[in-house]
């Protein structure tokens, strides 16, 4: 198992694993030919970034088993997905900002976030799981009221499409065995969030394969696999943490 990480020190960019207290830096690509220099920073000396930069960050909606049964929903066929933009990208310790020009309620989602590692296109669930290069925390952020401001047309990408609206990391855990790992959310450090990965409808594999299918996907893109019950909105002043079982705590706060 291995953390990857990105970071930022003296104003450039750079990757490892992490190790203990420190990183383990490394050249080349994390997804194909990383290999260690033998350097080592600490990491109270960087800046984390986010852990990669999705060419694609696909997101799920209803794949909680839990929160379509709250909603009377039915188990999708297919996973229900949009897109948000690289301008929603948002490192660890962040800051969540409100759209100036919105007033409604914006809300967090604790997810598990997939990072893939090769090239896929249209591939069974076998080659899906080999394509994994490992997992992420995911916070898909979302104003709630634009999504059905309009009756002829759900805006999800503008709703979950605002800048800071799409926070990950800190690090992308590989190797590891999620299966029974939680997802859970804490909003001032009072638990909000807490369903399993098995309560996902499609888990990773199947989603990988099935999303192959309406487009190749490519290393270093994100798919979040959709949130389970509790997402709340967050007021001014908030700090929201997203903790996985195995992958860690991804921590920001939420300001106008």
């Amino acid at each position: 198992m291995s953390n990857w990480v990105r970071f930022e020190m003296d104003g450039a960019a750079g990757f490892g694993t992490l190790d203990g207290d420190g990183i383990a830096v490394h050249d080349g690509d994390m997804f194909a030919s990383a290999t260690a220099t033998g350097e080592m920073v600490a990491l109270d000396a960087v800046a984390l970034l986010t852990p990669c930069v999705p060419g694609k960050f696909i997101a799920l909606w209803n794949n909680s088993r839990s929160a379509a049964e709250k909603q009377e929903l039915e188990q999708p066929e297919y996973p229900l997905f949009f897109l948000k933009p690289s301008t929603t990208y948002l490192a660890p310790s962040g800051v969540i900002r409100k759209p100036a020009a919105y007033d409604g309620r914006v809300i967090y989602e604790a997810e598990l976030g997939i990072v893939i590692g090769k090239h896929v296109s249209n591939v069974d669930e076998a080659a899906a799981a080999a394509a994994i290069f490992g997992y992420t925390c995911v916070n898909d952020v979302t104003a709630m009221q634009l999504l059905n401001a309009d009756p002829s047309f759900p805006q999800w990408a503008r709703a979950k499409g605002f800048d800071t609206f799409g926070a990950f990391g800190p690090a992308i855990v590989t190797d590891t065995d999620i299966s029974g790992s939680a997802i859970r959310a804490e909003l001032n450090g009072r638990e909000r969030q807490n369903y399993p990965v098995a309560d996902l409808f499609m888990q990773p594999a199947e989603i990988v394969a099935k999303l192959s299918q309406s487009m190749t996907l490519e290393p270093g893109d994100l798919i979040a696999c959709g949130t389970g019950p509790g997402a709340l909105p967050m007021k001014p002043g908030a700090t929201i943490d997203v903790i996985i079982d195995g992958i860690g705590t991804l921590s920001n706060s939420y300001e106008d």
